[in-house]
């Protein structure tokens, strides 16, 4: 049973050779794209049964001894976050099967998006510092594939900008790598952590290079300026997954390897992200294209996941992963909703869209269940993942983050307010009937569906996970705060 700890990078790796041989038959390839999801999907949901029950679950890959041979291993924190990549994949994958702003069918594109999943999923699972590098490096590829897979001009251009920071946390990355090798002679992380003699210049590049990964300030201006140019699926895939892997990388640096970093490090960090909630929520705030307000928001969220790890409490790196959890699923069904808009409306521009709630009453319910929770209304998930949050940081004397977290929630409010009022409830400007049959729509319907479901399930039943979250953080070597 161990060898699941493979899955969440040999099944999207399969799926992805399966649909490159099916070549041109493009009803072959979205059964395999589809397929191939449903199976990622059971697997990681049978990996976290089987971590929930060992506390740990190992594969040592190559002929050499640990720490030397190439490890995968999965606890609470990776397999949780391996399965809600695996959900989020099935609704992505349903959407490109839809009508809804799916991106343009090529024999490439599911093996681009299932290359995407299996960077991701492998990122959650290694136990190796360089091999989470490589991670990255092939979610980097996978993620210019499909930021150029349009072939238009503006598609060109998102990916320069996409790629430029990128460049540059690479190059960060593997200096940072460089030094803890030499001072140490160990790349994995289980050896790291009982290492001593890193130098704390490498402890703060590491954790550079991830924050420009998860696009937090001042590196955040590659993700608002790109993501908008992409098809609602990808959009999705990319808004509910890539920053996280920065956020999740950061957690396992600051929360596990180098708990013991110097205070100043979760100090600045605090700050950091404070600063990040803020331009984030203020640029959502400012813009009317559907996508540039939920790509802002991506960035604002970023900043209260770092928020939790910056605590340097096991209850904060618990509030953290419920955080990210929940939001890894409402964002992506707000980036889903928006495809379904897109289609029926004919703009992403809020002020030229109107009249989904008198024609659309169905994704009306789902918008407002995914965007109250991500607000923090209750009972929805979002408002307990804040509630722990913010609960933390009070308890913890940091009054100026968590009245800047509750802040920067009001101002989430009125984007949220500002796209119902534009989309939603005021009549379509140019008189056109947004309810009218769009053949097509159902996959997106359910795959929208599903996440809206979950984000209402776990808010009113939030015991179970909120439990999970806890005794991931109690396997970390973080400690300190307040219990939970």
């Amino acid at each position: 049973m161990g060898g699941l700890v493979l899955t969440p990078l040999l099944v999207p790796l399969a799926t992805a050779i399966l649909v490159l041989v099916a070549g041109d038959r493009a009803a072959l390839r979205r059964v395999l794209s589809l397929g191939g999801a449903l199976a990622l999907l059971g697997c990681t949901l049978a990996l976290l049964v089987e971590v929930e029950g060992a506390g740990r679950v190992a594969v040592a890959l190559g002929d050499w001894p640990l720490p030397f041979a190439i490890e995968l291993a999965a606890d609470r924190l990776g397999a949780s976050l391996a399965l809600v990549t695996a959900i989020l994949g099935v609704a992505v994958v349903l959407q490109q099967q839809s009508s809804a702003d799916p991106a343009p069918e090529s024999p490439g594109l599911h093996a681009l998006i299932h290359g995407l999943l299996a960077s991701v999923g492998a990122a959650f699972v290694t136990a190796d510092l360089f091999n989470l590098y490589v991670w990255f490096e092939l979610m980097l590829v996978t993620a210019l594939g499909l930021l150029a897979h349009g072939g238009a001009a503006r598609h060109l251009d998102a990916c320069l900008k996409y790629l430029a920071l990128q460049v540059l946390g690479t190059l960060l990355l593997l200096l940072a790598i460089a030094l803890v090798y030499g001072a140490t002679g160990q790349l994995n992380l289980a050896a790291l952590a009982g290492a001593g003699g890193v130098p704390p210049v490498a402890v703060a590049l590491l954790v550079i290079a991830f924050l420009i990964k998860a696009g937090a300030f001042p590196f955040f201006a590659w993700l608002p300026a790109s993501y908008h140019t992409l098809p609602a699926p990808v959009l999705a895939l990319f808004g509910g997954l890539l920053s996280k892997v920065g956020v999740y990388a950061v957690l396992r640096t600051l929360g596990d390897v180098y708990a013991g970093a110097p205070a100043l490090f979760y100090e600045a960090l605090g700050w950091v992200a404070v600063v990040t909630m803020v331009a984030g929520v203020l640029g959502a705030a400012y813009h009317w294209d559907l996508r540039r307000i939920l790509a802002f928001h991506v960035v604002s969220q970023v900043g209260y996941m770092l928020l939790g790890i910056a605590l340097a409490s096991r209850a904060g790196v618990a509030a953290t992963l419920f955080f990210t959890l929940h939001n890894i699923l409402a964002k992506a069904a707000l980036l889903l909703i928006a495809g379904v808009a897109f289609r029926a409306t004919g703009h992403h521009d809020l002020r030229r869209t109107g009249g989904l709630y008198a024609g659309r009453p169905l994704l009306a319910v789902l918008f407002l269940v995914s965007a109250l929770s991500l607000v923090g209304v209750p009972p929805l998930w979002g408002f307990w993942a804040k509630f722990s949050l913010v609960r933390e940081l009070l308890l913890e004397g940091r009054y100026l983050w968590g009245a800047t977290a509750l802040a920067v929630s009001a101002l989430t409010l009125y984007s949220m307010a500002k796209i119902w009022l534009e989309a939603f409830w005021k009549p379509h400007p140019g008189g056109r009937d947004v309810g009218a049959p769009v053949p097509g729509l159902v996959p997106a319907y359910v795959g929208v569906s599903a996440l809206a479901l979950a984000v209402l399930a776990v808010g009113l039943a939030p015991e179970a996970l909120l439990r999970l979250s806890e005794a991931a953080a109690s396997s970390l070597r973080i400690s300190g705060g307040s219990a939970p």
